[in-house]
């Protein structure tokens, strides 16, 4: 009897109706050739039908791929599925192509330039496509064909680039212009300078100025530093420049944020002079700025932009090359250091008579006094300023230098300094290097105001003293006795009333010059009569304290060292007011109260970027500016200390401290994170003087904050003198106590970083001090700290045995083998055999050491009662100890003892102990699995 599908019991046979399986339909299509089914669903009213074919090319294509015909009719079909009316369809075609364009490339040489020919023009088609979602698709397919190369660079030039231009024309639409110039400008890293300098650069330079839509501009601007990147410094200051100033000036605030964020990236792609007489004003107007949200994102951008300042001549962090050029001879200015690979400028010596420094030094102030024309003693004249203050000139560095070879200055501005030029060289022999060339000559930043009608009336063979330049009619300068009761009742009436704005950051600048000009003013002149020894005191204090000096009457051969710094402290910013803060060779720590409170004055970057940079700890900002402020210029305060130099520390210095005191634990954490960076940018000295106590105190915050410093522990306690670095083995046990027990990884983390600890310390403080927290880690609840922990015992074990004499590793081993080797616990005993695992692995013993201290307790656990210890030791003897040829070469009584331990385990009651003490090593290996086991005593 047979069965029929869907018969009607109630009907007649003749009335049977057969229904139809899927099943039926599913043979049909296996019927069909790749071809005839792509061709039935591909003309199917049924939408999903073809979105199914569209999924299904690369299939396809995989099936014919040994016929050439059958290829090609299946990219003719594709070309006719791209015409779909049907948006999901397109959408869906279009994600394929990336991957049908990777398998043409794959398969070349069966269809050439299949992609150029067929989908290529999809692709550009679309981008163009009414349909948004369309256009997303097409954008995203050709970003990736450029990213891996797929497009031919002739494909690039004539048919992407030519439809990329037409888009962007003024009658196109609005939004696919919009996302036309974001393409533009996503590619050009991908297709080089030359294609972008000749095709794209041109119409982008027009998006700029698109006075109809500021979307445009916006896209512009925010893709502006990529496009400089890629065409260079030249185009970028010829072409690009000019619209950049436009953008960063845009009425709309959304443009002007976008300039903000991307002007680090512009920045590095002009030239010195430019980033700091252009692009450092721009930048302030955009910190100013009225809009919140640019303000937001020019302070964002302030510390990267502040490190594009950087020069490695300066930041102390490389070796200056000894050469006789002239121009690294005016480099021995850039920030007064003349230092080794491994010197700093805090360990510089007070004298600076090297022999070939004082050959440079000499060869650039003889061409100075060379070049400079002998002027009369009324043009030499510095006139007095009754302010007392000396702010610098607003010109470039390279136009001081211009004004120096010339030998006069010509700026009235009220902004600027007058520098006195100096006279012809005098025919007689110049001073002592160490009388010319000491400590307070060379670091000292030139007094504002400088009497030279004494050294210029006199014979040039005769080198005036104290007293007689003491006597010569000078103009008041600061420090003189002869500013007037007026003087000084007019600077303490300017102090007064400047006061009650000291939350301003240049207004306080400005107070702490005329506080330190009036502390000047009081000193007695016969203070500087009082014989060399004398006089050498007060400089040194001078420089201390900030850089005023009682009498500034100097003498012709020591005023040609002042006039050099003098030109190259000349600063690109009208806000740069000069204090005469300056760091000296020995300024590493144990700063006076007068030095911490001198003015953050530097010669590196425009004053005005630091100042606005220093202010990002103002209170205020948080509320008008970004309440994460703070966090931004932690971050990027390595760059910044970087780029200015360990010199100019002090500018950094209570910047450094208010972050780390901030109330955000955020801004701690970071800090916390790069402390070990900043010691290596500041030197052994003031790491010691400035981080060492903020180190301290983060030591006992937060554990959000405290994993900042445990991470990078061995990279800053390296840095420390090992005195310094003795006294934190007093402070690691309190790594173990965490805010929440459940921070595992917090103990993992210490365990790591005392391994690398083991080199710093000596065997007595290892096994002293470290010994015990690593064997507490060792019995930790985690099983991912013990595997460290055991990693750490082992190097502990290491360590010790190597040392003279190994008694602190015998010991170790004993403790070892007492605490863990007879734990009570399984979990103990356990932990001893994944050490004595380890051991084994590393080689931390010699064979024989390890079969006297360790093994014969390693073999006792043969016996144990629990089958995890056993396991783990059947693994351990039969896949570790067996492979090492000590065991395998001798047949001492060590091997048979080992050998008698195997078959024991071989016959064992436990199943798995049986596998692992039976098997060959080399089938498995005990990282395989000896995880699980551990895993299983969590």
């Amino acid at each position: 009897m047979s069965l029929l599908v869907g018969v009607d019991d109630y009907s007649s046979e003749s009335d049977v109706i057969i229904i139809p399986s899927a099943l039926d339909f599913v043979s049909q299509d296996e019927m069909l050739t790749p071809l005839g089914r792509l061709d039935k669903y591909a003309a199917s009213e049924n939408v999903f039908n073809r979105q199914m074919v569209a999924r299904s090319l690369l299939d396809t294509l995989r099936e014919v791929c040994g016929e050439e015909r059958d290829c090609i009719a299946v990219l003719e079909r594709i070309s006719r599925l791209a015409d779909d009316s049907e948006p999901t369809v397109r959408a869906e075609l279009m994600e394929q192509v990336p991957h049908i364009a990777l398998f043409c490339q794959e398969n070349r040489p069966s269809i050439p330039y299949a992609f150029s020919k067929y989908l290529l023009p999809i692709v550009v088609r679309y981008l163009a496509d009414q349909n948004n979602q369309v256009r997303k698709t097409s954008q995203a397919a050709l970003l990736a064909l450029l990213e891996q190369e797929l497009i031919e660079r002739l494909d690039v030039e004539t048919k992407v680039c030519p439809v990329l231009i037409d888009l962007t024309a003024p009658d196109s639409n609005d939004d696919v212009k919009t996302e036309a110039v974001a393409i533009m400008c996503k590619m050009a890293p991908m297709v080089g300078k030359d294609i972008t300098e000749r095709l794209i650069l041109p119409r982008f330079c027009e998006m700029c100025c698109d006075c109809r839509m500021f979307h445009v501009r916006k896209v512009c601007a925010a893709n502006f530093g990529d496009i400089c990147s890629v065409v260079g410094q030249q185009a970028t200051e010829e072409m690009l420049l000019p619209r950049f100033f436009q953008l960063c000036s845009d009425n709309v605030w959304g443009v002007r944020k976008a300039c903000a964020e991307c002007f680090m990236a512009v920045s590095c792609a002009t030239c010195q002079e430019i980033r700091r007489t252009k692009l450092s004003a721009l930048f302030i107007n955009l910190i100013s700025d009225p809009s919140r949200w640019v303000r937001q994102a020019a302070f964002q951008s302030l510390g990267p932009f502040i490190s594009t300042f950087a020069n490695p001549s300066s930041s102390g962090q490389c070796f200056k090359d000894e050469s006789k050029s002239s121009e690294d001879k005016d480099r021995i200015r850039d920030d007064g250091v003349v230092q080794e690979e491994q010197s700093r400028p805090e360990d510089a010596p007070s004298d600076l008579s090297a022999p070939h420094s004082s050959a440079r030094l000499d060869g650039t102030l003889e061409g100075c006094a060379a070049e400079t024309p002998g002027d009369s003693a009324g043009d030499m004249r510095v006139p007095a300023d009754s302010s007392l203050l000396c702010t610098l000139s607003s010109e470039s560095p390279q136009e001081a230098a211009s004004d120096a070879e010339s030998g006069k200055k010509h700026d009235n501005n009220s902004k600027s300094a007058s520098r006195p030029d100096v006279g012809t060289s005098s025919p007689e022999p110049t001073p002592l290097d160490q009388e010319m060339f000491n400590s307070f000559h060379f670091w000292r930043t030139p007094l504002p105001q400088i009497d030279l009608d004494k050294e210029l009336q006199q014979d040039p063979g005769e080198r005036p003293s104290p007293e007689r330049t003491g006597d010569a009619p000078a103009a008041p300068v600061p420090g003189s006795p002869s500013i007037t009761m007026a003087t000084r009742k007019e600077l303490e009436e300017m102090i007064e009333n400047l006061e009650p704005h000291m939350d301003d950051p240049d207004v306080k600048a400005q107070v702490e010059v005329l506080s330190a000009a009036l502390r000047a003013s009081t000193l007695d002149a016969h203070d500087e009569a009082g014989g060399a020894e004398q006089r050498s005191e007060l400089q040194d204090d001078a420089v201390g304290a900030g850089g005023e000096l009682p009498n500034c009457s100097i003498s012709e051969d020591t005023s040609e060292p002042l006039v050099i710094a003098a030109e190259e402290n000349m600063e690109a910013t009208p806000d740069y007011i000069h204090g005469g803060a300056d760091v000296g060779p020995g300024g590493g720590g144990g700063f006076s109260s007068d030095e911490e409170r001198r003015p953050k004055v530097q010669d590196v970057v425009p004053q005005a970027l630091l100042d606005q940079y220093l202010s990002m700890t103002d209170p205020s900002r948080a509320q008008t500016v970004d309440t994460e402020i703070a966090k931004h210029c932690a971050y990027s305060l390595p760059g910044v200390a970087l780029t200015l130099g360990r010199q100019n520390w002090h500018c950094l210095r209570e910047t450094y401290e208010t972050l780390a005191s901030d109330m955000q634990w955020k801004v701690r954490r970071t800090l916390a994170f790069s402390i070990h960076e900043l010691a290596v940018i500041l030197g052994d000295q003031l790491t010691a003087a400035d981080l060492v106590p903020i180190f301290n105190g983060f030591l006992k915050d937060l554990d959000e904050v405290r994993i900042g410093v445990l991470k990078h522990l061995h990279d800053f306690l390296k840095l420390l003198h090992i005195d310094k670095r003795r006294e934190y083995l007093y402070q690691l046990q309190e790594f173990l106590v965490t805010d929440n027990s459940r921070n595992w990884r917090f103990r993992a983390e210490l365990a790591e970083q005392l391994i690398l600890l083991l080199e710093l310390y000596s065997p007595r403080d290892v096994y002293d001090y470290l010994r015990p927290i690593a064997l507490n880690l060792c019995a930790d609840k985690v099983s991912s700290v013990r595997w460290i922990s055991y990693k750490l015992v082992s190097e502990m074990v290491k360590k010790l045995h190597m040392a003279t004499p190994p008694t602190f590793g015998v010991e170790l081993i004993n403790e070892l083998v007492e605490n863990f080797g007879r734990c009570p616990k399984w979990s103990g005993r356990q932990a001893f055999v994944f050490v004595c695992q380890t051991v084994i692995e590393d080689d931390c013993l010699p064979m024989d050491q390890f079969a006297v201290h360790l093994m014969p307790h390693l073999l006792t656990l043969a016996n144990d009662r629990v089958p995890n210890v056993r396991v783990l030791l059947a693994k351990t003897l039969r896949q570790t100890l067996l492979e090492k040829e000590y065991f395998l070469a001798s047949a001492s009584c060590h091997q048979e003892a080992v050998e008698q331990t195997i078959m024991a385990l071989q016959m064992d009651r436990d199943s798995d102990v049986k596998y692992f003490a039976s098997i060959h090593p080399s089938s498995t290996k005990l990282s395989e699995d000896a995880m699980s086991t551990a895993s299983s005593t969590y």
